[in-house]
């Protein structure tokens, strides 16, 4: 059951230059953080029962026989489940369940399961975003209408949040490094079980991160991240590309965005590539603002806190990430191999989001669950505008433990009416993640993007 989090106390004012604003919490609320909560603000101390441990600091050195460059080796590597949820069982464990994995349960009810293991509380960020979290816990606002953030960079804006615009910020601004290069790629996968593989690089230049930024800086510039996309496989979408300028208030100033087609040599701007627009290559399987399990400007929707609840989701997937795992025995008709997968308990922080009578999207409701560890989204449910469950995002995490950050290795988007699903992020055969690229803001113009352009 979601349990109310009072940990917040209420906002109080404080002189900021010359005028005056409202902190997000007390200097005394703030003080919890690396104590009692963790630096990020999760609850430090395990649950009643032990089932979910305490957190030590996750982990801060990469396992032996890691190498740079390497795919990540499990850390973990004697851990069996404890058990396996399947749909016949699943009526035991519904309470840390949510609507959208009971559906996954009862859609495929001969395959689908979730093999249940020790809860490794594995997430960790570099001290430099503990140090900023604690700074921005008590300077960081939301803008008016919440369509941004002031006051805060680096860190977590709002590690104690007081509302879901809050914690869906703190998802949206998570630390993933300064910037990273990636090569992967997706599948739409067809009942059957059958499909196409669409190959990507990308690269993503992330200017909430960036050594020498100030919020007064990231508000004058009012730039978040800067994100190039090119398409590398199938022969006849090579040299596709997306280039994205990901500003800080998207209301004020919309999302940026411009496309190369390699049939015309020619870039246009692309002034749809925001909200309910479908995804590049998808077939129709997910929305712009599904990418990363949620992204882009959260204005369309009330945003509200519902609480904390323990849950099981999909942490740790060292063995689906493996480049000892192929594509073909991942993917298979109705969702992903379950023996490369790995679930365990967790608690999360549940935001639902309900559309304003005034917006129109495909999605009437998204319900989020969010890793108190990482403010990771680690499930979405997406319910259509009949009221009815339309879609499921899971996202299979892990610790990227050369940085370290906890990050997705793959995003599952189910579409529970086609019976398809789409995988994201499929890098088993690819080089792995880049942090220590160090790209610059000449290299994302739609110049760049041009004279990148090629069949």
């Amino acid at each position: 059951m979601i349990k109310k989090f009072g940990l917040v106390a209420a906002s109080i004012a404080l002189a900021v230059a010359s005028h005056s604003a409202l902190a997000n919490v007390s200097a005394a609320e703030a003080a919890k953080l690396g104590a009692e909560l963790t630096p990020l603000g999760a609850e430090k101390a395990g649950n009643a029962d032990g089932s979910i441990p305490e957190w030590t600091g996750g982990i801060t050195t990469p396992p032996t026989g890691y190498q740079s460059g390497d795919h990540h080796i499990d850390p973990f590597p004697g851990d069996t489940p404890l058990f396996t949820i399947t749909a016949a069982n699943m009526n035991e464990y519904e309470a840390f369940l949510s609507e959208g994995q009971k559906a996954l349960f009862q859609a495929y009810p001969d395959t689908y399961r979730m093999p249940i293991y020790q809860t490794r509380r594995s997430a960790s960020n570099p001290q430099a975003v503990y140090d900023a979290t604690k700074v921005n816990a008590t300077n960081a606002e939301l803008l008016e209408g919440g369509n941004g953030v002031t006051g805060a960079v680096l860190g977590i804006p709002f590690p104690i949040p007081e509302n879901g615009l809050e914690a869906i910020w703190n998802h949206i601004l998570r630390y993933r490094g300064e910037a990273v290069k990636r090569h992967g790629g997706q599948a739409a996968v067809t009942a059957s079980g059958d499909y196409n593989l669409i190959g990507f690089d990308e690269t993503l230049m992330i200017k909430y991160a960036e050594p020498d930024m100030t919020p007064e800086k990231l508000l004058e510039e009012n730039m978040l991240f800067k994100f190039k996309q090119s398409v590398t496989e199938p022969a006849r979408l090579a040299g596709t590309a997306l280039l994205v300028h990901e500003t800080l208030d998207q209301v004020k100033e919309p999302r940026q965005a411009w496309t190369y087609n390699t049939g015309q040599r020619r870039v246009r701007r692309a002034p749809n590539i925001a909200y309910d627009t479908p995804g590049t290559a998808a077939d129709g399987l997910r929305t712009t603002d599904d990418f990363d399990m949620f992204n882009g400007a959260p204005d369309r929707y009330n945003w509200e806190l519902k609480g904390k609840q323990e849950m099981y989701v999909a942490y740790n997937n060292y063995k689906l990430h493996s480049d000892k795992s192929e594509y073909s025995d991942i993917l298979q008709a109705g969702h992903i191999n379950p023996d490369y997968t790995r679930f365990e308990k967790h608690r999360v922080w549940v935001v639902e989001a309900t559309l304003k009578e005034e917006f129109r999207h495909v999605y009437e409701k998204r319900v989020f669950y969010i890793d108190e560890d990482s403010w990771q989204i680690q499930v979405a449910d997406m319910y259509d505008n009949r009221g009815e469950l339309y879609r499921v995002g899971i996202a299979y995490g892990l610790n990227y433990y050369d940085l370290p950050t906890q990050w997705s290795t793959l995003d599952v988007y189910h579409d529970l009416n086609s019976r398809r699903y789409l995988a994201v992020g499929l890098d088993n055969d690819e080089d792995m993640y880049d942090f220590d690229i160090r790209p610059n803001d000449r290299e994302f113009t739609p110049q760049a993007l041009r004279r990148a352009g090629k069949r």
